[in-house]
């Protein structure tokens, strides 16, 4: 088994993939009206408009509904990431923060509410 994706479920489509695009400087790549898909390294963040989930998912899945899962993104400088982040305007739910195991973490939320975590490992 190959781990394939994750999949955001929205109704602000163009402003999740602004989001996505802002943060991590990649393109979304669009595969249809209303699904697109960020291609990172290693991984795969795909975007779905929520009236494709209600006509091809059986409406499995509800917009903006997560409260369990955080997105997980490495950095290399949390700081420069949090000074544009504030720039944008973007809901920071914790200031860069040292961790008890040693990363530097910050915590903010994309447009649906959903929690993202931009981290640093320490050197060495």
């Amino acid at each position: 088994m190959k781990f394939a994706s994750i999949r955001l479920v929205t109704e602000q489509f163009e402003p999740i993939l602004a989001f996505y695009k802002n943060l991590s400087g990649i393109d979304p790549v669009r595969l249809a009206d209303g699904f697109a898909e960020v291609r990172f390294d290693g991984a795969v963040l795909a975007i779905s408009a929520q009236q494709l989930v209600a006509r091809f998912n059986a409406g499995a899945a509800i917009a903006a509904a997560n409260r369990s899962a955080i997105l997980e993104f490495e950095v290399a400088d949390v700081p420069a990431v949090q000074d544009r982040l504030q720039h944008d305007k973007v809901d920071i739910v914790m200031p860069t923060t040292r961790m008890p195991w040693g990363n530097m973490s910050l915590l903010v939320r994309d447009p649906d509410g959903n929690l993202v975590n931009i981290f640093s490992k320490p050197a060495g």
